[in-house]
């Protein structure tokens, strides 16, 4: 699929999108009826299911502001008993237009890509999509949405080797370090990681208060996730 698109954030979209892909037509459809610890009402056949319908929906004006579980339900009911293939091609169908939407709207469906690829890869135990634009752009997003949720608190920082980012103030000034590889750090502001998986990533500082900022997408596991 070609756009000529210059968003990097768009060019991240259409790579995770297409990882996707080809990461459940490679599972079949037997082994998509696994359970997802991180979605664990759904399977994984039922997250593809809802990563196709928010796409449809958003090309359909029906995107409300808190993506609650109605709406994500009705993406999954939807498409009940589509086996993978037929699922793969409604989302490559949708590409293109969804390319078009994002570069005149913004890239919002990107976090939703990229944060349900590795809930799948935990899920079918298929490591990948650890790195590039899109770990990078989606956990600086939800980093800022810690930040709001954590409005007061002494500044937290995640140095992934490469940089510091920072929920406030310089990187110096973080009186709470935390340090991981950016996808770790990524699952970790996703409510992807266990409190006492934050709390081994910590090198200085007490991490407690930031701990309900970091479920700002639902209680933090009580068990480690597999893989991602």
């Amino acid at each position: 699929m070609t756009t000529g698109t210059t968003d990097p954030a768009v060019a991240a979209w259409r790579e995770a999108h297409e990882r996707v892909c080809a990461l459940v037509l490679a599972a079949g459809d037997d082994r998509m009826e696994v359970r997802v610890p991180a979605t664990p009402a759904w399977s994984a056949r039922d997250l593809l299911s809802h990563m196709v319908g928010l796409g449809a929906d958003v090309l359909d004006g029906n995107e409300p502001d808190d993506h609650g579980e109605e709406w994500t339900a009705a993406q999954v009911e939807a498409r009940r008993g589509r086996d993978v293939g037929t699922l793969v091609d409604e989302w490559r169908s949708l590409a293109p237009g969804l390319v078009q939407w994002m570069t005149a709207h913004g890239t919002r469906p990107l976090g939703d890509v990229v944060i349900h690829e590795q809930d799948l890869r935990g899920a079918l135990g298929e490591p990948g999509g650890r790195s590039g634009a899109g770990v990078e752009i989606v956990l600086d997003r939800m980093l800022g949405r810690v930040a709001q949720a954590g409005d007061g608190l002494p500044p937290l920082g995640l140095d992934d080797g490469t940089r510091v980012r920072v929920t406030s103030g310089r990187p110096e000034d973080a009186a709470v370090l935390l340090r991981a590889d950016t996808v770790d750090f990524l699952r970790a502001v996703t409510a992807r990681r266990t409190a006492d998986e934050v709390r081994a990533l910590v090198v200085r500082g007490d991490v407690a208060p930031w701990l309900p900022a970091l479920a700002g997408l639902g209680p933090l596991p009580e068990q480690p996730l597999p893989g991602g």
